[in-house]
């Protein structure tokens, strides 16, 4: 696997990461909640629970790559199936946002453009 592909999928399982304290830990403070659009504290209050599901899906996703990171010299088909499904499944979420709220361009990009940069670098570096 691409070393590039590698570094791009690490940058978007620590995004990941970050996701999931905003989601899960963070999601309400003012500040965090503000951010995905929610405005009112009792708005954040309905949501909570949404959040916290959602942002732990973002922390396994993320540790899928850091998992294939890890084996990545022990076991190279595992490592590449891992981060390379991972980033896939990470992007077309991205697709979902896009498709779901399209204002968001932002977090689309923010949550999809490095898991693409880690799939087409895999294939056109190899």
């Amino acid at each position: 696997m691409p070393a590039i592909s590698v570094v791009f999928a690490a940058i978007a399982a620590l995004l990941h990461v970050l996701f999931f304290l905003m989601e899960s830990v963070y999601f309400m403070n003012p500040k965090v909640h503000k951010g995905f659009g929610v405005k009112n504290l009792q708005d954040a209050e309905v949501l909570k629970v949404s959040m916290f599901n959602q942002g732990y899906y973002n922390l396994f996703l993320a540790g899928g790559i850091f998992a294939g990171i890890y084996y990545f010299h022990s076991e190279p088909v595992i490592s590449k199936a891992l981060i390379l499904f991972c980033c896939a499944y990470m992007f077309l979420a991205s697709i979902v946002l896009l498709i779901s709220k399209p204002g968001m361009m932002r977090g689309v990009l923010i949550q999809g453009l490095c898991p693409l940069i880690a799939i087409v670098s895999y294939y056109v570096c190899r």
